[in-house]
């Protein structure tokens, strides 16, 4: 009998600890795909938002967005239309700049990480994407290409919720 109860307790412990996994999104907390997170939350395609192109490249040794400076009123949702217009592959990442520090030395020790988040986009030369993104609440935000030495080549920008 104690055999049995065991291997009771043990499945049930173990059918316990998956579900709460599951809750728990992406790498147990934190960014699953419907989640509000410092800097909004991700938009939803089928309703209004107001357009931002950025262009994406590098010229004369730097790497640039145009623009790298974005205003935005607290609870519009924001369509970004993106276009890679250089010779790399470059990505956008939006999160508050302590998140896309951090995630930068992640993406120093595993340069070719696939992204699939809501916030982020990377683009082969000559292509395009788009993101869109709900910002709900007021502050400095960053947008940054993580690809390692990108970012530290200009590719960086601000984006002011107020």
């Amino acid at each position: 009998m104690t055999s049995k109860s065991t291997k009771l307790t043990l499945a049930t412990l173990a059918l316990l600890a998956s579900t709460a996994l599951s809750f728990a999104g992406p790498g147990g907390a934190g960014h699953g795909h419907g989640d509000e997170t410092a800097y909004g939350k991700p938009g939803d395609p089928k309703k209004p938002a107001r357009i931002v192109q950025v262009t994406m490249g590098e010229r004369d040794g730097k790497m640039h967005f145009i623009p790298n400076r974005i205003e935005i009123r607290r609870g519009e949702q924001i369509k970004f239309m993106l276009r890679n217009n250089g010779e790399l592959d470059h990505e956008i990442v939006v999160a508050t700049l302590e998140e896309n520090l951090r995630h930068a030395v992640e993406m120093q020790k595993n340069p070719d990480m696939e992204h699939d988040d809501p916030n982020a986009k990377r683009l082969a030369p000559k292509k395009t994407g788009d993101i869109v993104w709900a910002f709900t609440k007021a502050g400095e935000f960053d947008f940054s290409c993580l690809i390692p030495g990108h970012r530290e080549a200009g590719m960086t920008g601000t984006i002011i919720v107020k």
